[in-house]
């Protein structure tokens, strides 16, 4: 998010060095801290990366609807300011891949703008994927165990070995599920801020995905939520931040995917994790 031109001044604090997210959800399990058993670190970052690269492309044969609402908060309720997008990602004629908006009132934002970055970011960062074509930007450390809902998860801080150019980077923190080896949650933000010309300052939040099992076999997500204080230079402002995923269909009705030469099944719903009501997001210890 950036500031409208009037709230900008001269951002006078150097940027600082990203370091990894120490972070753990107050309603989460104790973390364990001991090694895995029966398989190595290495192998737990080869098999994820690999499961993830079979996600990403799998997902990109869904179509889905996106539901994004971003407000500014005053105390702990919105103070009016809001912007709203809802979108379907679908597919053309020819089988490309479109982006048709299906509701978009006027954005009654104030005090933060929405810019280009900040969309991007919404629409291809915050639903995190880190892939084994990827997994070589990124400092990886396993960090422990942990139980989310009924999933048993292996824990990873993750951050960018260095940031190139303009390309942007998810830091903080990943849980993989210890039976399919895919990520089932993410938190942290992407980075890094940016100070653009003219003394403007474009600041991220930390945020949460969290995923769901779709047709038997990947996780996708399903829900983000952030609720973050934006430091400006000319002062703090908070911001509440709430994506949903829904309405996950294959496309074409004669379309299948395969996952290590199986058919993907149907999910069983009594399995999915559960999520969060829309509340505010409790602060990490």
């Amino acid at each position: 998010m950036t500031l409208p031109v009037r709230y900008v001044r001269l951002m006078l604090t150097p940027l600082l060095l990203f370091v990894l997210f120490p972070l753990v959800r107050a309603q989460e399990a104790t973390l364990d801290k001991s090694d895995p058993k029966g398989i190595t670190v290495e192998e737990i970052i080869k098999r994820f990366s690999a499961k993830e690269k079979e996600f990403k492309e799998a997902r990109d044969q869904y179509t889905y609807r996106q539901d994004v609402k971003v407000q500014t908060i005053e105390g702990e309720t919105p103070d009016g300011g809001e912007y709203k997008q809802v979108f379907d990602v679908s597919f053309d004629d020819k089988g490309r891949r479109v982006r048709n908006v299906v509701f978009a009132p006027q954005s009654t934002l104030v005090r933060i703008g929405m810019t280009q970055e900040d969309l991007d970011d919404i629409e291809n960062r915050l639903p995190f994927v880190l892939t084994a074509d990827e997994i070589g930007d990124y400092d990886i450390l396993y960090v422990g165990q942990q139980k989310q809902d009924e999933l048993n998860t292996y824990v990873f801080d993750i951050a960018p070995k260095q940031i190139l150019g303009k390309k942007r980077y998810f830091q903080g923190r990943i849980w993989v599920d210890d039976h399919d080896f895919q990520i089932v949650k993410t938190y942290g933000k992407t980075v890094p801020d940016i100070k653009k010309k003219k003394n403007q300052e474009n600041l991220f939040p930390k945020f949460t995905t969290w995923r769901e099992q779709v047709d038997g076999k990947y996780w996708f997500p399903t829900y983000t939520r952030a609720e973050d204080t934006l430091k400006f230079a000319t002062g703090d402002i908070k911001i509440r931040e709430i994506v949903k995923y829904s309405n996950y269909k294959r496309f074409g009705s004669k379309v299948t995917i395969t996952y290590q030469g199986e058919t993907v099944k149907k999910a069983d719903p009594s399995q999915q994790p559960e999520k969060p009501e829309e509340k505010p997001q409790e602060k990490p210890q």
